[in-house]
């Protein structure tokens, strides 16, 4: 009888927490203006020292995003990425990723 009460409730919050677990590509082309100086108009970076974002895991992409957010991410331009992604809310980051992820 626990078991199936378990069950029941993974099914019945499963939607709950899945609607927010992707984003859409298409707003997040359009939130991601300041992305593109440094990893491009399709996430191919203008210089070899930033990290090519296109084809990327959009969960990879979003907890590192979060990680920056945070302070938890260091590095030589960890204090920069932090203020570029200060006015985020998680579901910006959420398309920004989805964009970033869909782009070949």
């Amino acid at each position: 009888m626990k078991q199936r009460l378990s069950l029941l409730a993974l099914f019945l919050f499963l939607p709950l927490s899945s609607a927010n677990a992707t984003g859409d590509p298409e707003l997040g082309k359009i939130k991601s203006p300041s992305c593109v100086f440094c990893h491009g108009s399709n996430g191919q970076a203008v210089n070899d020292t930033y990290p090519n974002l296109n084809g990327q895991n959009a969960e990879y992409l979003v907890q590192s995003m979060l990680s920056y957010q945070n302070g938890l991410r260091k590095g030589d331009l960890a204090a920069m990425m932090q203020a570029q992604l200060s006015r985020l809310n998680e579901q910006d980051l959420r398309d920004i990723a989805a964009f970033y992820a869909s782009q070949p």
